[in-house]
């Protein structure tokens, strides 16, 4: 809650009061006139704010100070922590995935390059997609663990480095050719990234294609694939010649 004051008015109109009736009385002629309605207005003021005092009072739901304002939205920004699936291996990769993600929007940042930063868009979005995919099925974890344990973090490194040299501000020899190596190295990385999410349906697009397969030889032994069925022109010619 927030406190408010609502100033009282009623000693303000007292001491008009007073003025008026000294300007009736004694006309204010003199200094000495001014003075004494002076003294008489201040003492009248403290007394009418001893009687008629400020109001207080407070509005519910409204923040008391700016810092509990900024708190506020502060906290609400913090992202809700991820809920336990149950399984351990799957808790740490969420975990693993929200802190590279966490990772590569830093980087994006603080990198100027607009190639650089594009392939780290790409890169963050497949990622995601990686993790997600094996989070909704937890039997595909082995395909991804090399992803996991050297792929990904490989690249984070790599980017940090680019990330420190390119803050320097100063070209050289090493750093330079670091950089040029780095550039020249990303676009492998996306490559393989979308590699790694392909895979990770390969074993389903195996089962669609088996099942595409079927279908299309059992719709064309039924006669139902829209080909329609040959006739044998021959047979029907020597019939007609042994009639």
């Amino acid at each position: 809650m927030a406190n408010h004051v609502k100033r009282s008015t009623l000693p303000i109109y007292l001491v008009g009061v007073v003025w008026l009736l000294f300007a009736l009385v004694f006309s204010l002629s003199k200094p000495m006139d001014y003075v004494l309605c002076a003294v008489v207005s201040v003492a009248v003021f403290v007394v009418g704010k001893a009687i008629f005092p400020d109001k207080h009072y407070q509005i519910p739901g409204e923040p008391e100070k700016k810092e509990e304002k900024k708190q506020a939205k502060q906290e609400a920004k913090k992202p809700e922590p991820p809920k336990s699936t149950g399984n351990p291996e799957i808790d740490n990769l969420i975990k693993e995935r929200e802190r590279a993600l966490s990772e590569m929007r830093r980087l994006n940042d603080s990198i100027e390059d607009e190639t650089i930063s594009a392939q780290i868009d790409h890169l963050e979005s497949v990622t995601a997609k990686i993790i997600d995919q094996v989070v909704k099925e937890p039997a595909k974890l082995p395909q991804i663990r090399r992803f996991l344990n050297y792929y990904l973090p490989t690249t984070l490194k790599i980017l940090n480095a680019y990330d420190r040299m390119d803050a320097v501000g100063v070209s050289g020899e090493n750093i330079d050719s670091t950089k040029q190596r780095v550039e020249r190295m990303m676009g492998t990385i996306v490559k393989a990234f979308d590699k790694q999410l392909d895979a990770l349906f390969g074993a389903e697009a195996m089962d669609i294609s088996t099942d595409i397969t079927v279908m299309e030889n059992l719709l064309s032994q039924e006669g139902l694939s829209g080909e329609g069925k040959k006739t044998d022109k021959s047979s029907d010619s020597d019939v007609t010649l042994e009639l």
